[in-house]
């Protein structure tokens, strides 16, 4: 073929495809250098301060409830997944037993007070009878003195014989009579005086079991309320195991309450990811359960320890081989209000969690040392 011969049909084709080809790998190479470059300023402006983890999960503070006192369940006032209020009944047990015993306990008041009452009388009657005893103790007293002064008197008359023996052996026995009948009452005071302090000690114990007894009826008092179980938060009942007849022992379990108006997040990230990480930061949130809804939060608090040692059983690395491994660090999230009024936070959902850390971080105290 000469210089002027013309080129046929397919040598033109291919001719005219190579700067196509050269265009269409120009532009992707120059697509991908500019999308290369736009990541790179994304990641070295925003990306590299987003700290992120899929092991999150939403939470919420529950309250188990139980009862305090035993009894059959004589009536349930919720059902499975109800939402209750603060001081709505949940549970109510057979009042009756303790009806009995709180009236019991009321009898066994009554009674106390009075034995207080028949002490108290006995004791006054014990004071009076004291009293009388004194008098004649004392009457006998002065009666024996008489008689010492007579026989005092004749005595030196019966020497002389001015008196008769008989008339002396008459004074002294009398004498010896009223020392008998005063050391009698002096045993008699001595008696009555004692009595009046068991007596005294026989009211006081009439008062104790008085107090003991009061002591119980607020007891009963207490229990008789207890027979009725009532929420102490507001919420929705869960894992409601409690069922109409059931016989209960005190701290048996019947319910749980959620309280789906409090639901926090909690991330654990490992601990290459703290380091930039403190309360106030901001937080976007992804749940799978609402793929494509974005939440907003902010860091609460980070846990004082991993995860590894607040567990039932903590790991001892001391003994063994000893195998690295990388360890999570609680991080508990503020979550704001859902974007859509009509999405309802469940606790036990999982999520993944962007932290921003770009954050300026407060201010480190450095200690000086002192010169």
């Amino acid at each position: 073929m000469t210089a002027h011969q013309p080129l046929d049909a397919s040598t033109q084709v291919r001719h005219t495809r190579k700067p196509v080809k050269t265009m269409v790998l120009s532009v992707l190479v120059l697509g991908a250098l500019i999308g290369a470059g736009a990541w790179g300023v994304q990641w070295w402006s925003v990306g590299r301060f987003i700290e992120s983890t899929n092991d999150a999960y939403l939470q919420a503070d529950s309250l188990s409830v139980s009862s305090k006192v035993a009894g059959t369940v004589a009536q349930v006032y919720v059902s499975d997944n109800q939402t209750v209020s603060v001081g709505q009944p949940l549970v109510r047990l057979d009042v009756r037993p303790y009806q009995a015993a709180r009236e019991k306990a009321e009898a066994a008041i009554s009674a106390a007070q009075a034995d207080i009452a028949r002490g108290e009388a006995e004791l006054a009657q014990h004071i009076a009878s004291i009293t009388q005893v004194q008098a004649q103790l004392d009457g006998e007293s002065a009666n024996e003195q008489y008689a010492a002064a007579q026989v005092k008197r004749y005595a030196p008359l019966a020497q002389t014989g001015a008196e008769t023996q008989e008339r002396m052996a008459e004074l002294r026995n009398a004498l010896r009579q009223a020392s008998a009948r005063r050391a009698a009452q002096a045993a008699a005071l001595t008696v009555a005086q004692r009595q009046l302090q068991t007596q005294r000690a026989t009211i006081e114990q009439a008062r104790a079991q008085l107090a003991s007894a009061q002591a119980n009826t607020r007891q009963t008092r207490l229990d008789e309320q207890d027979t009725t179980v009532y929420s102490t938060l507001a919420g929705r009942v869960g894992s409601r195991s409690v069922r109409l007849g059931q016989y209960l022992q005190p701290g048996t379990r019947l319910m749980s309450i959620v309280p789906l108006n409090d639901v926090y997040l909690t991330a654990n990230f490992k601990e290459t990811q703290i380091e930039r990480m403190h309360p106030g930061q901001a937080v976007s949130v992804h749940i799978d359960a609402w793929p494509g809804v974005v939440f907003q939060g902010t860091v609460e608090s980070l846990s004082p320890g991993t995860g590894s040692q607040f567990a039932l059983l903590p790991s001892n690395n001391a003994t063994g081989n000893f195998t690295k491994i990388v360890q999570r660090v609680p991080v508990r999230i503020h979550l704001q209000a859902a974007p859509d009024a009509a999405i309802e936070l469940l606790p036990g959902l999982s999520a993944t969690v962007d932290v921003d850390t770009r954050t300026v971080q407060p201010a480190l105290a450095v200690a000086q040392p002192h010169g």
